[in-house]
């Protein structure tokens, strides 16, 4: 427990700008995000356009520019991570699709165990369902996001959105179906 009280300490003084606390913070959290990069990019085609360490790289470079971010935890910095890696794949799935009209979109892999189905979506069609269902219920989009790109438990989540880890779950049961019918529905209109 003494790490996250002193990660916590570490994110105030970030926030506060201290320098040393920014370069003490780093070796703390790389390996988590690490692990949210190779989640986020599981499954992905082996001619992928950015690496798991490159994606950490550019995630923790937007995170640094971030201002006015009141830190409140580690996991309330995983949501920020999650929420910036989602970008990070975005913004490079557009730029392709941009210049090669949609030929090499980055692509994303569901796997059972973090989405309980065995499909495909590209980040740009997830990204743009994600947006559909915050329209339906910004909850709900949020527990997607830091379950998939966050790799945040139920209990997790449910401690960064302040809600009940049983309504957390509920949420994200229905987060998957709504996504799955979603994502086929687009896979519909595209085929």
């Amino acid at each position: 427990m003494a790490r996250a009280q002193d990660l916590t300490a570490l994110l105030r003084a970030w926030r506060d700008g201290d320098e040393n606390a920014l370069n003490a913070l780093v070796p703390l959290v790389y390996e988590d995000f690490r692990r949210m990069a190779r989640r986020c990019l599981y499954g992905e085609r082996a001619n992928r356009s950015i690496q798991a360490t490159a994606l950490v790289h550019e995630a923790f470079l937007r995170l640094v520019e971030l201002q006015h971010v009141d830190w409140q935890s580690r996991t309330h910095l995983l949501a920020m991570t999650a929420r910036v890696m989602r970008r990070v794949l975005v913004d490079i799935a557009r730029s392709r699709r941009a210049g090669k009209r949609g030929g090499n979109d980055v692509r994303v892999s569901f796997d059972e165990r973090r989405l309980a189905a065995p499909w495909d979506a590209d980040v740009i069609r997830l990204n743009d369902a994600l947006q559909s269902l915050a329209m339906l219920d910004d909850r709900k989009s949020q527990v997607v996001e830091l379950r998939f790109f966050g790799g945040l438990t139920i209990d997790e989540v449910a401690a960064v959105l302040h809600i009940s880890s049983r309504t957390a779950k509920r949420d994200w049961q229905f987060a998957q179906a709504w996504l799955r019918r979603e994502l086929r529905r687009g896979e519909a209109r595209d085929a």
